[in-house]
């Protein structure tokens, strides 16, 4: 089912923010839940809801990195207006997120997957992610086009188990780094 943010009217009644939609489409206890951007305070709602049991649930977000990405995160959950500790916070975001899967525009307008990053969990203060694919670019052909290739940093990822326990078979050979 498809729910849409709407604006107020012009006596600033009838606004729908992404919170709402978040809220209400629990109630409908879908399987998958796929946000289309997260800008701001909905951040907490859709962290919550992929921390009670709706695996697979997509949302994005702008930033430079994987890294940033969690940063941004982290500074919208400030807008939720939580008086948490730091820590917290990214304690929650750490055990909502499986996977970052980063694109971005190249110099020549292309765009593409640049990196492939698991979030495997806290250490200290901070969360920890291993880059599993990156975009190597290799050059550039004769009409300015980039060339390169997505590669394996060799890392197998920790939730290879989550993804045999839910019955999809991995070809392993897919994270052997090849140079």
């Amino acid at each position: 089912m498809r729910l849409e943010t709407r604006p107020p009217n012009i006596e600033g009644k009838g606004e729908i923010t992404a919170r709402d939609l978040v809220r209400n489409c629990l109630r409908m206890r879908p399987d998958r839940i796929v946000i289309g951007e997260v800008r701001g305070a909905e951040a907490l709602d859709m962290l919550q809801a992929m921390n009670t049991g709706h695996d697979g649930s997509i949302s994005t977000v702008h930033a430079n990195s994987a890294r940033d990405s969690l940063t941004r995160v982290e500074m919208m959950l400030q807008m939720a207006g939580l008086n948490l500790p730091m820590r917290a916070l990214r304690q929650q975001i750490a055990s909502a997120l499986d996977v970052i899967v980063h694109t971005g525009r190249l110099s020549d307008g292309s765009r593409k997957v640049l990196g492939v990053s698991e979030v495997v969990g806290m250490e200290g203060d901070a969360i920890q992610l291993q880059e599993l694919f990156l975009y190597e670019r290799r050059g550039t052909d004769e009409e300015g086009k980039i060339i390169g290739e997505f590669v394996s940093s060799g890392i197998r990822p920790t939730f290879l188990n989550k993804l045999k326990a839910s019955s999809h078979e991995v070809d392993l050979s897919v994270f052997e780094y090849l140079k």
